[in-house]
């Protein structure tokens, strides 16, 4: 080969060589091109990665505090109504029993009277029997017709059975009134074993023996309180829920139960008061039904929660005895419960300085 041709030959390979290290250098600079728009567009990735989690969040716990607004707001509308509804009953049990007590009272205090002259007649009839033994033939039929030998003896125990009749009817209406107490807006002093008892009475179509049904036997232990200072309407509500409650599980065992096992272990509920520290008064209602598990326990006060088939509860009685026990009253309700070993609610409650 010719110098002139090796000239032209490095020539070339240089010019070639120059080529390559320009498309080297392009290369370069468009990979640190790209190098940098990836940076960025991981950059811009993860941020707005950052300001989606961070929105999301925002987002979760706005939707949960919508929530719980809402249940809040659900939950104090049913109360509203639910003491709305109570208070009402309260009226109208209240007039009921004014109404019915002046008729009442009436016949209570003429039943007496009546008492009194039924016996005057008697006693002037026999005196006629004894005096005059011989009287027309009319009269002696009338006499035989009417049984006057046996008009004469019931008579009497009819006026008395009257009696007891009205003063049981006196008894209940009293009773009413006591329940409702609805003239008492504040809080007074009052004998909580009365607001139990006057429950009770007004339970006792529930739980005395029926056809299918065995009495609900009550074992009571009240222990020295003093007048306690509270919503008498309001507490005697929780006691009305608490012990209807008693009385549905107490039915479930005896449906559940063989008559063996009833008579062995009869249904019963036990409520006992006492005080429990200088300022404290405790009222536990205790059932020995099937009692519950701790699913179940846990849920008791919660609005809406029942065990009972549809259309036998409304979930509401115990979440609004809490409220009133707890808000209401600055108290305490537990409940204690297994399986087998029945329910117990006790409810503890400040006495104040309502002593007396």
């Amino acid at each position: 080969m010719e110098p002139t041709d090796w000239d032209n030959r490095i020539k070339e390979l240089e010019k070639e060589n120059r080529i390559l290290r320009e498309k080297l250098e392009n290369s370069e600079t468009e990979r640190s091109q790209f190098q940098a728009l990836n940076q960025k567009k991981e950059f811009l990735l993860k941020k707005l990665t950052e300001e989606f989690r961070d929105y999301e969040f925002f987002l979760k716990a706005r939707i949960s505090t919508l929530e719980k607004a809402l249940l809040n707001q659900q939950t104090t509308q049913i109360k509203l109504i639910e003491a709305e509804k109570m208070s009402a009953l309260g009226i109208l049990v209240a007039g009921i029993a004014h109404e019915i007590n002046n008729p009442v009272n009436f016949i209570y205090g003429n039943i007496t009277y009546v008492n009194d002259y039924a016996g005057d007649i008697l006693k002037l009839l026999a005196m006629y029997q004894d005096r005059y033994p011989e009287t027309d033939a009319e009269i002696e039929d009338f006499m035989e017709k009417i049984d006057i030998d046996f008009l004469r003896e019931d008579l009497l125990k009819t006026l008395s059975s009257m009696k007891v009749g009205s003063e049981r009817i006196r008894e209940i209406v009293l009773t009413l009134r006591n329940f409702a107490r609805v003239d008492e807006a504040e809080k007074k002093p009052v004998n909580i074993h009365e607001g139990i008892e006057s429950t009770l009475l007004i339970l006792q179509h529930l739980t005395k023996e029926k056809p299918g049904h065995s009495a609900i036997k009550f074992i009571k232990d009240y222990g020295d309180l003093p007048k306690v200072e509270c919503y008498a309407g309001q507490l005697n509500q929780v006691f009305m829920n608490i012990i209807n409650n008693a009385v549905d599980a107490l039915r479930e065992r005896e449906q559940k139960s063989s008559l063996e096992e009833i008579e062995a272990n009869p249904i019963q509920m036990t409520i006992t008061t006492s005080i429990i520290s200088e300022n404290w008064a405790r009222i536990s209602i205790k059932d020995n039904g099937l009692g519950m598990n701790e699913s179940v326990k846990s849920k008791i006060f919660d609005p809406f929660f029942t065990t009972k088939p549809v259309g036998h509860g409304t979930g509401l009685g115990l979440s609004i005895s809490y409220q009133i026990v707890v808000d209401k009253h600055g108290g305490r309700l537990e409940c204690i419960s297994a399986i087998g070993e029945g329910t117990e609610l006790a409810i503890e409650i400040p006495i104040a300085n309502s002593r007396s």
